[in-house]
């Protein structure tokens, strides 16, 4: 069953932009493509760089530590297509941000 966490208001998370906040022990990366929302595992997985604040471009991240690219929608790493990196499903309630962390990659 989801348990849903506020991670932030909607405001605070505009189109196009790209959102990092840390929740309970976790911090998450939101993203906002043309008023859709995504979340992703905020850790890069190649050296923990910060994936909120990097580069949004359509659905791609790109981490500022390395350039390493994700599709926000799918957790897909845009080189080595066996690499896929942990997702949540997203919610928008009241005008929060709402992730379900207890599903991690199954968004």
């Amino acid at each position: 069953m989801a348990q849903w966490i506020r991670v932030a208001a909607l405001a605070d998370c505009p189109a196009g932009a790209a959102l990092e906040t840390v929740v309970e022990d976790r911090i998450v990366a939101i993203f906002n493509v043309d008023g859709e929302l995504f979340a992703l595992d905020g850790i890069c997985p190649h050296q923990g760089g910060p994936l909120g604040c990097g580069a949004l471009q359509d659905k791609i991240i790109t981490c500022p530590w390395h350039g390493w690219q994700f599709n926000v929608a799918t957790g897909d790493h845009q080189a080595a297509t066996t690499l896929k990196h942990p997702r949540y499903p997203v919610i928008v309630q009241d005008g929060d941000v709402m992730v379900d962390l207890d599903s991690a990659g199954t968004a």
